[in-house]
């Protein structure tokens, strides 16, 4: 069995991967990359790698270090942050991408997991239940990235028989790291306001219904989805991933139901068009049909979850050392 590679494990979904790798496969067989020093502790339980993911060289120098059965490419430039460098955010998500796939072509790397995302839908496409052969019109450089990898991953499947895989993930919430520059951060942003007694002010208006879901199941499904065998994957672009949708007003709701008084005002900001043009719902139906993607948190569940988690990690903020 050979070891496992994180690529931008100091981000949101990276150090959530790094985690349940490690308690999957051990911390010795998980190899944890960032350009930046993640900040968990537990993360660095692994070997860590600094890496600059568009340096062809250093990543060639990491893939052939040692045997690697899989490599999770997770460095991005996100959306809201992207629209203010793009061609930064273009260079970072796209030349890193093309690094993993011809390694993988050269037979360093067994199997590659690639994230697409939402952002590859536009105006044009359905609101609600978005299908998977939906038309893909992205407005912004990280959709317009996301769409061209989604593609450039078809084609190293198809013309070499790369075994890339992938999902179009929705918002991600999670509690174990701060979000990096997306057009859904108000759904993590939230929490951590309200754990701690604050008015929180959101950057969407407060109908703005969006994909979401859950970081743990988000982690679960990619894991599955690597688990699937090669045969079941009809999907080499990127498959749907659905789970919950809900506005900000519908958020705070649910915080409400637990914390009382929170409050919430709104000031839609830049990231208000994003979210426009993105659809309301997904139909991930194909995922489910192929390789049993189900999703296990509701709103109420995550609600409890991530406030639980905030509000210990605001007590020991303020505790005395």
């Amino acid at each position: 069995m050979g070891n496992h590679l994180v690529i931008g494990a100091a981000g949101q979904l990276g150090v959530e991967l790094v985690l349940a790798l490690q308690a999957r496969y051990g911390v010795d067989r998980v190899v944890v990359a960032d350009i930046r020093m993640p900040e968990h502790e537990d993360v660095l339980r692994s070997s860590f790698v600094s890496l600059d993911a568009t340096d062809g060289d250093a990543m060639e120098a990491v893939l052939r270090s040692r045997p690697f059965e899989a490599v999770y490419h997770l460095a991005a430039l996100l959306s809201a942050t992207g629209e203010q460098r793009p061609l930064l955010a273009w260079d970072l998500n796209m030349r890193s991408l093309l690094h993993v796939l011809e390694a993988a072509r050269q037979g360093w790397v067994q199997r590659v997991f690639w994230p697409s995302s939402i952002a590859v839908f536009g105006p044009a496409t359905p609101k609600d239940a978005v299908a998977q052969d939906a038309r893909l019109d992205p407005t912004t450089v990280y959709g317009i990235s996301k769409q061209s990898g989604e593609w450039w991953c078809n084609y190293y499947h198809s013309r070499y028989g790369v075994d890339v895989r992938s999902l179009r993930y929705p918002g991600l919430i999670g509690h174990r790291s701060l979000p990096g520059g997306g057009t859904t951060d108000y759904a993590v942003e939230i929490f951590q306001f309200a754990a701690s007694g604050a008015p929180y002010t959101c950057f969407l208006r407060e109908d703005s219904a969006l994909p979401m879901m859950f970081i743990e199941d988000a982690v679960a499904g990619t894991l599955q989805l690597m688990d699937a065998p090669a045969e079941s994957i009809t999907v080499r672009t990127s498959y749907n991933l659905g789970a919950l949708s809900f506005t900000p007003e519908e958020l705070a709701g649910a915080i409400r139901r637990e914390v009382p008084d929170f409050q919430i005002t709104y000031r839609p900001d830049h990231r208000q068009a994003i979210a426009d043009s993105w659809p309301r719902s997904i139909d991930d139906a194909v995922a489910r049909r192929d390789w049993g993607w189900a999703p296990a948190t509701d709103l109420a569940r995550l609600t409890r979850v991530m406030l639980e988690a905030w509000t210990a990690r605001v007590a020991a903020e303020h505790t005395p050392s």
